[in-house]
């Protein structure tokens, strides 16, 4: 008989809130409000993108896509998810798709969090 073990996948994530409080005092509450939630807007659908890329075997694009996810990421401090999405075009760029399969669920799971944490975070008014 085989026994298979599931391994917890729980990884805090990481965000930069002094990055969050800097575009809050640069752009006030309404215009940080509106760049942040447009920003978390964009990465749900890349993230998506993303994924739909991999399964339908699109690697060029599903590069394209997390390159942009490492952009937006980094722009509004999402530290681990940017990590992560560079991680992914690094597998891609290496051809090696084991790999990629573990860093796009990690990737998957971050982009999640991600988003979770940063609207917690907003509701408590930064």
């Amino acid at each position: 008989m085989v026994k298979v073990t599931v391994l917890a996948q729980n990884e805090p994530v990481r965000l930069d809130a002094d990055k969050l409080e800097a575009i809050y005092r640069q752009l006030g509450d309404a215009g940080a409000e509106d760049i942040v939630c447009r920003a978390m807007e964009e990465l749900a659908v890349r993230l998506a993108q993303t994924e739909r890329f991999y399964r339908e075997g699109r690697r060029a694009e599903m590069g394209k896509s997390a390159r942009s996810i490492v952009a937006i990421a980094e722009q509004i401090g999402m530290q681990m998810l940017a990590c992560v999405a560079g991680h992914t075009k690094l597998c891609i760029d290496d051809g090696d798709e084991i790999a990629l399969a573990a860093v796009l669920a990690r990737l998957i799971r971050t982009g999640e969090r991600s988003l979770s944490e940063i609207w917690e975070l907003q509701d408590l008014s930064i």
